[in-house]
């Protein structure tokens, strides 16, 4: 790990690595860094220069540059199959609802016959919810706080 020019102190406020909006500096009578938008607590390493968000399920890491935040591998990071199974859990559904619509279409001129479609969208929509609602929980974005955000700065 290369040398910071800026290195990490508990003497100065930086950009937090999670939000990218807020600014974090160290919590009073502690060794801990906390950000004032998404409210994270992070611990930190200061000869390896190394942050590790402490309130998270898995410990986020990341890694000062001097100028930047830079997030290092973590043996709790999603992988190949977590991806694998998001796409399988939000296409399989749909296509064995479109093909079930395919296969027995309703009759022509039906007052229903938009609901075989309507069904495999909101089933596409609805699984493609779950897999961004867990990926929203596992890195603790917090969407609510960057809502607020923007409804401010467009004030």
């Amino acid at each position: 790990m290369d040398n910071p020019s800026h290195p990490l102190s508990y003497y100065n406020a930086y950009t937090c690595p999670v939000c990218r909006h807020g600014k974090i500096s160290a919590l009073a009578l502690m060794e801990a860094f906390a950000c004032n938008f998404c409210r994270h607590i992070f611990t930190a390493n200061l000869e390896q220069q190394v942050i590790t968000m402490a309130d998270g399920q898995f410990p986020l890491t990341w890694y000062w540059t001097g100028h930047n935040w830079q997030g290092m591998a973590t043996k709790n990071s999603l992988g190949w199959g977590y991806g694998l199974g998001a796409i399988a859990f939000v296409v399989l559904p749909t296509a064995i609802m479109g093909l079930g619509a395919y296969l027995f279409p309703p009759l022509p001129g039906s007052s229903l016959s938009w609901f075989p479609l309507a069904w495999t969208g909101l089933t596409f929509i609805s699984h493609l919810a779950c897999v961004l609602w867990l990926l929203l929980e596992y890195y603790q974005l917090p969407v609510f706080l960057y809502l607020e955000a923007l409804r401010q700065r467009s004030q």
